[in-house]
């Protein structure tokens, strides 16, 4: 079996390793058949990602087909297309007591604290698989990135009358604008890459350049009043917080993206327009639920941002390329092996 390995920032090798054991009573052996990459796995491969350790398989954004289920696996059978659900939980801290899952205690997640699916085959919980018989492969992929968008939605409790600025027109950004653009009165997203905002643009949503101008322009087109809600999608340190100084009297600002080390802002400004600060982090099994029955109902859609396709074997080679920075690649999916019979993209 073959897995792509980040050895330490900046060195990949695509390596073999030993076929995983049959599966446990709760368990499923999968193939791996798509894996999304993301800026989680940019940020690690620079040695830019927070609560990761060296060596690490990378992966959490999966679409899979299950080859055998454990003994105690009722609800799934061989064949079965899945989206894999990356973060696994204790179930026991105060987080999980809560139903925040997401931000359990001791959390470990696939492709960061432990190994993930940048390899031919895996063994997952049954639990954390999802499966829909309307969905394909390249709409599985998705959902992760659509569940982080999903979730900061939900942390945000957006109201109909709000105007809303996203902060980073990548996937996460575009994932948080699908979300909450239908709730909201006025959305507008903004990114330092013309190529993405291009893109932002060509998907019908109302885009600004990021320069020393965008405060300026963010006011004229919203009348003079800032947004009252603010997303940062964008894991960049000087956006995260320059997002302060963004967010309108009463508003709220969610930090969906997330960097190393402390952020600075200004007090002042922060007290005397009273805001709700929130982070959001991965997503919940209801986010997932949710975002599955939305993109089966054609509510959300994000085919359209994969524009790379590349192998196993490919990825490693490409990896120091993307994240390099952002450019005309949106979504990158790594095909690993071959689909199954009647299989769709």
């Amino acid at each position: 079996m073959q897995a792509a390995v980040l050895e330490s920032p900046g060195s990949m090798l695509l390596v073999d390793r030993a076929d995983p054991a049959d599966p446990g009573p709760d368990d499923v052996l999968v193939a791996v058949r798509r894996v999304g990459i993301c800026g989680t796995d940019h940020h690690a491969y620079k040695g830019m990602q927070n609560f990761f350790v060296y060596p690490r398989v990378l992966g959490h954004e999966l679409a899979v087909e299950v080859l055998a289920v454990g003994a105690g696996v009722t609800d799934l059978r061989p064949g079965d297309l899945c989206a894999v659900l990356p973060y696994v939980s204790c179930g026991t801290c105060r987080a999980c007591r809560w139903g925040r899952t997401n931000c359990c205690e001791r959390i470990n997640v696939l492709g960061v604290t432990q190994d993930g699916g940048l390899c031919e085959r895996m063994v997952v919980p049954a639990a954390h698989l999802f499966t829909d018989p309307g969905l394909t492969l390249d709409q599985l992929v998705l959902v992760e990135t659509l569940g982080i968008g999903w979730h900061a939605v939900a942390r945000a409790r957006p109201r109909p009358e709000d105007s809303v600025l996203v902060l980073g027109a990548g996937p996460i950004g575009l994932a948080v604008a699908q979300a909450v653009g239908p709730r909201v009165e006025r959305l507008l997203i903004a990114d330092v890459s013309a190529e993405r905002l291009a893109f932002a643009e060509a998907s019908g949503l109302e885009a600004l350049l990021v320069d020393g101008e965008l405060e300026a322009r963010l006011l004229d087109r919203t009348r003079g009043a800032l947004p009252s809600l603010v997303f940062d999608a964008t894991g960049s340190r000087t956006s995260m917080e320059a997002a302060f100084g963004l967010t309108g009297a009463c508003g709220r600002l969610v930090l969906v993206g997330h960097t190393t080390g402390s952020l600075i802002f200004a007090n002042p400004s922060f007290h005397a327009r009273e805001l709700d600060v929130r982070a959001s982090r991965n997503a919940t099994i209801g986010n997932w639920t949710e975002v599955i029955a939305a993109t089966r109902d054609g509510a959300l859609d994000a085919l359209g941002w994969i524009n790379h396709r590349t192998t196993l074997a490919g990825i490693v080679e490409e990896l120091p390329g993307l994240a390099a920075g952002p450019g005309r690649v949106l979504k990158t999916v790594v095909d690993v092996g071959g689909d199954p019979p009647g299989a769709s993209a």
